[in-house]
This record gives structure tokens, C-alpha cells and sequence, in this order.
């Protein structure tokens, strides 16, 4: 898949840029606060429906304007596509062919990407949640019925939470639990599956970025010991005084191991940085491999926090998948391609294409 033209109106500063992007590589450059970033985030919200910076919708919005508007069109194996996204005080409206989607989930599918931008290194030095999310990333595009199965288990945790904030006795609460349950099993047995089929791509990448030996660990969410439902016995009293469910793949970590020790507390900015990309090209190439296609790779700022040796590791693994890149720059001269390149000038939030 690739993301052939892309125009964005009213987003951030923004106000009408557009671009014919290359197949595979393309380069944004200019001064800060010039507006690269917020091309990035325009592209990654036709592709998510949601802003990779946290953002808010409203926050998105060109200041006096009402809403803002995303259209792109996509090679999407043998067709075209065109895909619209429309936000404001109605709220979210995708379009797909001219065909009004229910949620922002038909977007994935059609666009699938990947974003490595400053904060990438929240991926090691963040909270488990960020892992989760990298895990249910592959997950979701690697399985097809994985969104299906993450669902259910978000449904069951939410009634059985919903219970338990209640003060519903043991037996009701129980009955939730064979749902909860089941569910459960089927996120963590797809996670597993996905995490073992990415070990190969992980280690070389992080012997190609970081020249040692990287590790990944997954735990589960409760006591290794003890199934699920036994968990969920023993913490009966604890998901009563705190309110909600204390074991689960909601609770799931996936440890990072840097040279034989624990990656979080050792490893520096520019390390956890390589260590994230790591992770997020690693997923790229699995996922790639299960589509059968290529995805879209946004970088924002790749040279940030690293040294022209590092740099050149990180872009040498990144052209080597063949993924399409939407890479930004302070200029043009920063990122070599191995090939052709569409370079564009930002400014002031205008885009004008160079070369």
C-alpha cells in the first residue's frame, strides 16, 4: 500500500497543503515550528483517526475554523482507493470510496502505518501500556480476527469492573467470569503467538542498531503460577476494595532486556530511542510480511538525539524493508535515500514540492 496524493485543510496550522508523495521515499523539510510535524500528524490521522500526539480533536482544528478536513488516495493493492476524514463539533465522519464507515477501525485496514517520532522512546522508557499497544499493533493486522477477540475481552473487563465499583456480590460478578475468561485466553494466547513469530526480526534489528543482544520477555498479567481463573479466586477480596479486575491481559508487560539487564533503568535517550525503533521496525517488518505489502512509515525527525553513526544504522534498517517513508528534516541535505526522492519545503504551514 502506499499513500499516493494527500491533502489537508483547516489542521493545526495548516490551513491547505497538499502533496503527490512518491512510492517510496519522500522528504519534508524545513525550520522548526514550520509545520513538518503537523503534516506527519495529518497523514497518520487519515491513516488512525486519531492524532499520534494525543491531541484532542478540537486542538486539531485550524483556529476559527469549524472543522478540519483529511483526504488521501491510496494504491491499495490493484486499486485505488480515496479516503476521507472529517472532524469537528459533529464529530468524527470517514469515508471510504464515497462510502460513510461507522468508526475510525476501516482506516487501519487501508492505510496501515507506523510513526517514529521524538516520543518514540516512551516505548521503553513509558509504561506497560505503551508495550500493550505495540503488541495488540501487530496483533491486530497480523491475525485478522484479533480486533473481533480484543473487543470481547474489553467488553467483559468493562461489566465485570462496572460490578465490582457497584459492590454486586460474589455470584454476580462470578457470572461474568466465564466470558471474561474465555476472552482473556484468546488475547493472550493471539499476543503470544504474535510476540514469537516477531523474535527473529527483533534480535537482528537490535544487533543492527545497537550492536548487542536485545531481549523480550512477556508476562502474562497474574501470577505465572497459577491459571487465570485461580488468580481471579485469590484476588477476590483485593478487585473488591480497589474496584476493578487486578489480573488480566490488562495487566500485561512485555520486559525489555539491553545486554542481559533490564533496558528501562539503564539504557540513555539516544539508546532507548534505538531500542523503540527497534521494536517499531522489527513490527513493520512482520506485519509486512503477514499483508504481504508494504506499509507507510512517517519519521519525524530521525537525526534527533543521535550521532551521524547511529543515524546511518537506523536509516540503512529503515530502507531495507521497503516500506514507503515520509521522512522530516531541518534540511534537505540531512537524509541520504538510497534512490529517488520527492522532497518538499515547509513553511510557515505552506508546502511547496522542490524536487
Amino acid at each position: 500500500m502506499a499513500l499516493r496524493y494527500f491533502q489537508a485543510t483547516n489542521f493545526r496550522c495548516l490551513t491547505s497543503v497538499s502533496l503527490e508523495a512518491d512510492p517510496r521515499h519522500n522528504l519534508i523539510y524545513g525550520p522548526n515550528a514550520s509545520g513538518k510535524t503537523s503534516v506527519l500528524e495529518a497523514i497518520a490521522y487519515l491513516g488512525r483517526g486519531k492524532s499520534f500526539r494525543g491531541a484532542s480533536p478540537q486542538n486539531l482544528i485550524t483556529h476559527g475554523a469549524q472543522e478540519f478536513l483529511l483526504l488521501g488516495k491510496v494504491d491499495a493493492r490493484a486499486r485505488q482507493v480515496t479516503v476521507g476524514v472529517r472532524n469537528g463539533k459533529d464529530g468524527l465522519e470517514v469515508k471510504i470510496d464515497g462510502d460513510r464507515e461507522t468508526s475510525a477501525a476501516a482506516l487501519v485496514g487501508i492505510l496501515p502505518l507506523q510513526v517514529l517520532d521524538p516520543e518514540v522512546h516512551n516505548l521503553v522508557a513509558g509504561g506497560p501500556e505503551y508495550r500493550r499497544r505495540y503488541l495488540d499493533w501487530m496483533a491486530f493486522h497480523v491475525e485478522q480476527r484479533y480486533q473481533e477477540r480484543w473487543r470481547r475481552f474489553r467488553r467483559a473487563l468493562r461489566q465485570r469492573n462496572a460490578a465490582l465499583r457497584e459492590g454486586a456480590g460474589k455470584a454476580s460478578i462470578s457470572a461474568w467470569d466465564r466470558e471474561f475468561l474465555e476472552a482473556a485466553e484468546e488475547v493472550d494466547q493471539t499476543r503470544r503467538r504474535v510476540l514469537d513469530s516477531a523474535h527473529t526480526a527483533l534480535e537482528e534489528t537490535g544487533a543492527a542498531l545497537l550492536g548487542c543482544a536485545v531481549g523480550f520477555e512477556y508476562l502474562q498479567g497474574w501470577a505465572s503460577e497459577r491459571s487465570l481463573e485461580e488468580s481471579l479466586a485469590t484476588g477476590w477480596e483485593r478487585d473488591q476494595q480497589v474496584g476493578t479486575t487486578q489480573a488480566g491481559p490488562q495487566r500485561a508487560e512485555l520486559r525489555l532486556i539491553y545486554d542481559e539487564r533490564r533496558a528501562k533503568p539503564l539504557v540513555s535517550r539516544g539508546q532507548q530511542k534505538l531500542f523503540a525503533c527497534t521494536m517499531i521496525l522489527a513490527a513493520t517488518e512482520v506485519v509486512q510480511t503477514a499483508l504481504e505489502q508494504p506499509l507507510l512509515l512517517l519519521l519525524d525527525d530521525p537525526a534527533a538525539e543521535l550521532d551521524e553513526e547511529a543515524l546511518d544504522r537506523l536509516m540503512s534498517r529503515v530502507f531495507g524493508l521497503g516500506s514507503q517513508i515520509i521522512a522530516t528534516a531541518l534540511d534537505a541535505e540531512t537524509l541520504r535515500f538510497p534512490g529517488p526522492a520527492a522532497v518538499f519545503h515547509v513553511e510557515q504551514g505552506g508546502l511547496e514540492k522542490t524536487a
